[in-house]
């Protein structure tokens, strides 16, 4: 696996094997931008959406869909329960302007117990972020599509598989997940997942995704709608 630090690869040549990442990538955008170098058969095909998870994948599915002359769209989720601990997490997921969310946790109307209420307020809570970010667009049809979902990372996978499980209810032609760089745990993870995953480098030791960018800052949900 090659890992690359703002354009730079820095592969050992003799021994075919990556070294420490000197420098991490400088901003969200440069992620996203090397990421899309490594997607350019794609570029300009007619089914082709490029969805972000928000907020941490927004600016690099930004840059690789401007580079790809996609329509650009966003997945943002809710975390709900952990019934079996972290690695039991259940998420409400909005993708592309439609709720994903396992019937069972839909709160009774009206709520009669503490449950009720705190996923009826949750999930009022993910709709009108939804509004905020899309700006009132109606939903997009995913059905048939060739979607690539970006994210800036995958450390635990737990946000990207709940994506990629959000994702598939949508029946989509075929899901390409795509991040500039992925834990080993992580992804494996994905990889069994997604029909394909398109991963810059695996650091070692990964730490935290924050740690690879020099500058992580996001936009805020209300700046989301201006790059779509």
């Amino acid at each position: 696996m090659i890992i690359y630090a703002d354009g730079i690869d820095d592969l050992q040549e003799s021994t075919n094997e990556p070294r420490a990442l000197i420098h991490p990538f400088s901003n969200l955008r440069a992620g996203g931008r090397k990421l899309a170098t490594k997607l350019g058969r794609f570029c300009d095909r007619d089914d082709l959406v490029v969805l972000a998870v928000v907020l941490g994948g927004v600016l690099v599915g930004h840059e690789v869909a401007k580079e790809l002359g996609a329509p650009l769209d966003f997945v943002i989720m809710r975390h709900l329960l952990a019934p079996n601990g972290p690695g039991s997490l259940v998420s409400a997921v909005n993708v592309c302007g439609s709720l994903v969310v396992d019937e069972e946790l839909l709160p009774k109307t009206p709520p009669s117990s503490p449950l009720d209420y705190f996923l009826a307020d949750a999930l009022a809570t993910l709709a009108q972020r939804e509004q905020t970010c899309r700006a009132g667009r109606p939903p997009r049809d995913l059905k048939d599509k060739t979607v690539i979902l970006v994210d800036c990372g995958i450390r635990s996978a737990t946000t990207m598989r709940a994506a990629i499980g959000a994702l598939r209810t949508k029946e989509p032609a075929k899901i390409i997940t795509a991040v500039p760089l992925a834990s080993c745990g992580g992804y494996a993870t994905i990889a069994s997942l997604t029909d394909e995953l398109v991963c810059l480098g695996t650091p070692r030791p990964f730490g935290n995704v924050a740690l690879w960018y020099t500058d992580f800052s996001r936009p805020g949900d209300e700046e989301l709608a201006e790059l779509l």
